[in-house]
């Protein structure tokens, strides 16, 4: 039996590694996303910085193990036995959980999950012992620290509400004095932004970066005798003020002598100081607990006494992490850091909520969003009426965006905000979780440096009307995510532990084989959906200004709609033959995805129009006539897709022998002028178009004529209403699809003709 207890070291320790991989993935956005979004410096640059933090906060963050040991629960009234089961459920707990936010590339807390993991755990097993001891269950408070879980919950809503606030204040008054067109203020002004901004940051190393470390309780005559974590709380504004003087002057002359971008350098010290408060706090909640078992069976191992007898007092006490552990736990980190493709994943949903301007957005609005956005333009409508109307206009043109001309389908190479913002982010981020660090506040870096980001994105006027109710609909979903972590962390841990603490070696081993599972279905379905988003056959928006160039690129998109609209009705055919469930129900998903993608070209019609030549205009009215029969195809196909997939599911009676060959036919003279039609546009030969156009009126014949048949069967033979109902529906949307196509084939037809001289077309 005691082997037991060494295999789930064993385990521990590779689920501990796992947790790195999955947690840096998550909480890679706290670092990252204002360096990346504002593209000061470049990618390499930024993982290079972020590493070089991490590095360091890993090797200095061994004073912080103890919420493991004696955070949540009070260990002196657990076994050895027990606290083992404890640690094990949180381990698999959390690294699912994680793996789960990750894969849909919502950013979350490590520390409210292995907080409530912890929790959670720790409750089930106390009502275990209470319920065997034959107790009552209000004795659960003697088990947990119950004063530190309700400073946790406050610490959520806290961190939510005030981190946006300031970050929407500070951001208004830093553009409010600097501008968009804050590089070509005085020198002055830059460095005084600078002295602040980095003197914040400076501070927030010492306070979030080396208190709590070992170094932090030495003292220094050099600062009277005291030790430095009390000489960073007590001289504050010392500190401050000896920073913002020494960094504004430095500032100064970087710019002047050097001719440095001053926002550059603090937003590369920020990133710096971001990732070295990351790895050196919040690595507790990846390691902190197999670190923690692993201490607890060295106690018990020497102490000879069996398992269940074996007070965890021990736990109690402060016991340092050996330096080699937490230099391999770096070297994970920042190799997952380089590696790991579900981190940017994550990155880029903080970094689209907070983008300047239009982008495609992942959230759809809902009716909270709507009612929070009609307050807010409420609220502004009556802030205006009251503010004198000389002030709007100098707060206006403050917040005047600087125009930057690039050719259509290039607004994406534009960062996503500018380097006064990200310097903002980072810079308050710092400075708040300085000040929670300070008053011993548990605070999530995750909840501050997010809505940190939404408030000075708010505040910068890049939630305008066409984007507001989106971005809003992002925020609540990720909020919402954050409260769902810890009631989801609560409940899952509690309920592994129940499971553990019954089925002992034989449970840890089946739920062990289920994470491994689980992880390995989630990798497969995101490396999935990534290849997915990377389809050769994905549709473009047309870039050029001219009306050749239109016409040439138009043409891609169009072989493309053409070999997907094949694909997708021939499919919707042999799964309605064949009663496939499962290819009817891919289909529909497939139809419902081309539609999305021809609207999102919709979408882009404004900016195609605004960048073209002069002389081309014409070309805006025949690429608008393109996208509208497009998409009139693409809606024939989702609706087959739909009603093919619907009369499956619901079982409804097979269409006859003769109505599925009927369609085959269909489908086989489809296919024909699909593929051809196809070829023509991949080989730019568009004169062959005017053949497949002669073509139209026996396919329009052969639909009209199995029309006309279904009309007598309906009449004599057919007794299902739905299978009627199904098969003209079919047919119908099968002449609107074949009537787009062709209209589109004669739009392309005529702009050749036009194109080719007279000559040569006769």
């Amino acid at each position: 039996m005691d082997n037991i207890y060494l295999l789930m070291i064993i385990a521990l320790a590779t689920l501990a590694v796992a947790d790195l991989v999955v947690g840096v993935s998550n909480d890679a956005v706290n670092f990252l996303n204002s360096a990346i979004g504002s593209k000061a410096i470049s990618f390499r640059t930024i993982m290079i910085v972020a590493s070089l933090g991490m590095a360091c906060g890993a090797i200095f963050s061994s004073g912080l193990m103890e919420v493991a040991r004696k955070g949540i629960f009070n260990p002196g009234e657990f076994y050895f036995n027990e606290i083992m089961f404890i640690f094990m459920a949180v381990m698999i707990t959390d690294i699912l959980l994680l793996d789960f936010f990750n894969t849909l590339g919502m950013p979350t807390s490590t520390t409210v999950s292995i907080v409530f993991e912890l929790l959670g755990a720790a409750v089930a097993m106390s009502l275990i012992k209470i319920a065997a001891d034959g107790g009552s269950f209000a004795e659960v408070v003697n088990y947990i620290n119950t004063a530190k879980a309700f400073q946790i919950i406050m610490g959520i809503l806290l961190s939510v509400v005030v981190a946006f606030s300031v970050g929407a204040f500070v951001q208004w008054i830093s553009r409010l004095l600097l501008s968009f067109n804050f590089e070509k203020k005085a020198k002055w002004v830059g460095a005084i932004f600078g002295g602040a901004a980095l003197s914040a940051i400076t501070y927030f190393i010492f306070m979030k970066g080396i208190k709590g470390t070992p170094y932090a309780g030495q003292t220094f005559d050099i600062i009277g005798g005291m030790k430095i974590s009390e000489f960073l709380e007590s001289q504050v504004l010392l500190i401050v003020a000896v920073s913002f003087v020494f960094w504004s002057l430095l500032s100064y002359a970087l710019i002047v002598a050097a001719k440095t971008n001053i926002y550059k350098l603090i937003i590369g010290v920020g990133t710096f100081a971001l990732a070295l408060a990351f790895a050196g706090n919040d690595l507790v909640n990846f390691i902190g607990v197999p670190i923690a078992a692993w201490q607890s069976y060295e106690a018990w191992i020497v102490s000879g006494v069996p398992a269940s007898e074996f007070s965890m007092g021990i736990l109690a006490t402060k016991v340092p992490t050996p330096t080699l552990l937490l230099f391999l736990a770096g070297i994970i980190m920042v190799v997952t850091l380089w590696l790991s493709k579900k981190a940017r994943y994550v990155a880029d949903t903080e970094i689209n909520l907070a983008r300047e301007g239009e982008a495609k957005e992942r959230f759809e609005p809902n009716f909270l969003s709507r009612t929070l956005v009609r307050f807010s333009i409420l609220i502004g409508k009556y802030t205006k009426i009251v503010t004198p109307i000389s002030w709007q206009a100098k707060v206006d043109n403050q917040f005047k965006k600087l125009v930057v001309q690039l050719p259509k389908g290039k607004t994406h190479e534009l960062p996503a905000f500018d380097m006064v913002r990200a310097a903002v982010n980072l810079m308050v981020a710092g400075i708040l979780i300085s000040i929670a660090t300070s008053y011993k506040l548990p605070l999530s870096t995750t909840y501050v440096t997010f809505m940190v980001a939404m408030g000075t994105s708010l505040a910068d006027r890049a939630w305008g009307s066409e984007s507001a109710v989106y971005r809003v609909a992002g925020v609540l979903n990720v909020i919402g995510g954050w409260f769902a972590t810890a009631i989801i962390a609560f409940i899952a841990s509690g309920t592994i532990l129940a499971i553990i603490s019954f089925g002992k070696g034989a449970a840890i081993a089946i739920l062990l084989f289920a994470a491994v599972i689980l992880l390995a279905r989630n990798y497969i379905s995101y490396t999935k959906k990534s290849r997915v988003l990377k389809a050769e056959d994905s549709l473009n928006r047309a870039e050029s200004s001219s009306i050749q160039g239109v016409i040439d690129e138009s043409a891609k998109n169009i072989s493309s709609v053409l070999k997907r609209s094949n694909k997708i009705y021939t499919n919707a055919m042999n799964g309605l033959a064949k009663q496939d469930l499962d290819l009817l129900q891919k289909n529909k998903k497939q139809g419902a995805k081309l539609a999305a993608e021809i609207d999102d070209l919709r979408d882009s019609i404004f900016y195609f129009i605004k960048n073209l030549d002069e002389g081309s205009v014409g070309a805006s009215n025949f690429y608008i006539n393109i996208l509208g029969y497009l998409q009139d195809m693409a809606q024939s196909l989702e609706y087959i897709g739909k009603v093919t997939h619907k009369h499956v599911n619901n079982n409804h009676k097979k269409l006859k022998y003769n109505q599925i060959k009927e369609l085959k036919e269909i489908d086989y003279k489809l296919d024909e002028l699909l593929v051809n039609t196809k070829k023509a546009f991949d080989e730019r030969s568009f004169e062959q178009i005017g053949t497949l156009l002669e073509g139209k009126t026996e396919l329009f014949e052969l639909v009209s004529q199995r029309i006309e048949k279904q009309v007598a069967r309906t009449r004599t033979e057919e007794s299902s209403p739905k299978n009627t109902t199904l098969y003209f529906s079919l047919l119908l949307e099968t002449k609107d699809f074949v009537i787009a196509t062709m209209n589109l084939l004669e739009k392309y037809y005529e702009a050749h003709d036009v194109r080719v001289p007279r000559a040569t077309v006769e």
